[in-house]
C-alpha cells in the first residue's frame, strides 16, 4: 500500500514512540523528510504527495535503525550546529545545542575583522572551530584531535563549508608540540564523563559515540588536569579560553584553571540553565587577579 508524507510520519512517529525512542515527533519527522527528499513544509503543504517505493524502502530502513537507538545524526550522516550543517560519523561525537554556549562566549568581544588564531582541542568534526570561522572571516584556526578519523571528518566539513584556507588539522596529543603564547582564543569540548558512568549513558551515546571522546577517567577530570596549565601556555597574554563541562565539575574545573594561573574565571550556564562552559583568561601584566 502506497504510503503518503503525512501517513509516513505519522507511522514512523507511532513506531519510535512504541520502542521509547526520546523525541520521536520531531526524529519521525527527520526521517521522512530526508528519505523521501521532502521539507517541513512539503509535510503541512502537501500531506497527500505519495512516497515513491525506493522513499518507503529508505524510510523503512531509517525508521528500524532508529528503533534500535542509533542516533538520528548517524542515519542521515549529518547534524546542524550553530549556523552550518555538519557531515557526522560515529568516529565523532555528534555535536550538540549545549555546546553552541562555547561558541556564543568566545564569540563576545571578538571583533568581526580581527585576525584572531583559535586553537581547538580535540576538534572532532569541527564544529566548535568551523562554527567559529564562519562567524569571524579575519579569522585563522587549528584543529588538534588524536584519531585520525575524526580528523577527516573535521576536514571535509572545512572544505564543505569554504573554510579549508582558514582552517588546519593536526593528529597529536593536545597541545604537545604546540607553541607557547601563539593563540588569542583556546576551544575544547575534552572528555569528561566518569568511567563509571558511562555504562548509565543513553544508547545513542554509550553504544554509538566513540568511547575515546568520552572517557575523562575516573572522575571525570583527567583531561582538565593536563589541559588547563597547557592552555594557559599556548595562549597570548590577554588571551581567552571556553572549555565545556560536565554539569557537576564548576567548582573542580574552575580549580584547576584558578591554579594554572587564569583570571577572571567564571562558569556559563547553557539553555537548560546548567553549568557548561569554563571560561577565563590569560592574565597580562596588567591584570589584577
Amino acid at each position: 500500500m502506497t504510503q503518503n508524507l503525512l501517513q509516513a510520519w505519522q507511522g514512523a512517529k507511532a513506531r519510535l514512540e512504541a520502542a521509547r525512542v526520546p523525541g520521536p515527533v520531531i526524529d519521525a519527522r527527520l526521517l521522512v523528510e530526508a528519505a523521501a527528499d521532502a521539507t517541513r513544509v512539503d509535510i503541512v503543504s502537501d500531506p497527500y504527495r505519495p512516497l515513491t517505493p525506493e522513499q518507503a524502502a529508505r524510510l523503512e530502513d531509517y525508521v528500524s535503525r532508529r528503533e534500535k537507538r542509533e542516533p538520528v545524526s548517524h542515519i542521515l550522516g549529518r547534524k546542524g550546529f550553530w549556523k552550518i550543517m555538519l557531515r557526522v560519523t560515529p568516529d565523532v561525537l555528534t555535536p550538540r545545542p549545549d555546546t553552541e554556549t562555547v561558541v556564543e562566549y568566545a564569540l563576545r568581544d571578538f571583533p568581526e575583522p580581527a585576525p584572531w588564531r583559535i586553537l581547538d582541542l580535540g576538534v572532532g568534526s569541527g564544529a566548535i572551530l568551523l562554527a567559529l570561522l564562519a562567524e569571524r572571516p579575519a579569522a585563522r584556526g587549528l584543529g588538534i584531535d588524536v584519531s585520525e578519523e575524526a580528523l577527516a571528518v573535521a576536514r571535509d566539513n572545512a572544505a564543505s563549508l569554504g573554510l579549508a584556507g582558514r582552517a588546519a588539522f593536526l593528529r597529536g596529543d593536545w597541545t604537545a608540540g604546540i607553541e607557547s603564547e601563539g593563540f588569542d582564543l583556546v576551544v575544547a569540548n575534552p572528555p569528561y564523563i566518569a568511567e563509571e558512568v558511562i555504562e548509565t549513558l543513553d544508547p545513542e551515546v554509550r553504544d554509538h559515540e566513540p568511547r575515546l571522546a568520552l572517557a575523562g577517567g575516573a572522575d571525570g577530570l583527567d583531561h582538565y588536569r593536563i589541559l588547563a596549565p597547557e592552555i594557559l601556555r599556548v595562549l597570548k597574554p590577554g588571551g581567552r579560553f571556553a572549555v565545556e563541562i560536565g554539569y557537576d565539575q564548576k567548582s573542580a574545573v574552575e580549580a584547576l584553571f584558578r591554579e594554572a594561573g587564569a583570571v577572571f574565571v567564571e562558569t556559563i550556564r547553557d539553555l537548560a540553565d546548567r553549568d557548561r562552559v569554563v571560561v577565563g583568561e590569560k592574565k597580562t601584566l596588567e591584570t589584577t587577579p
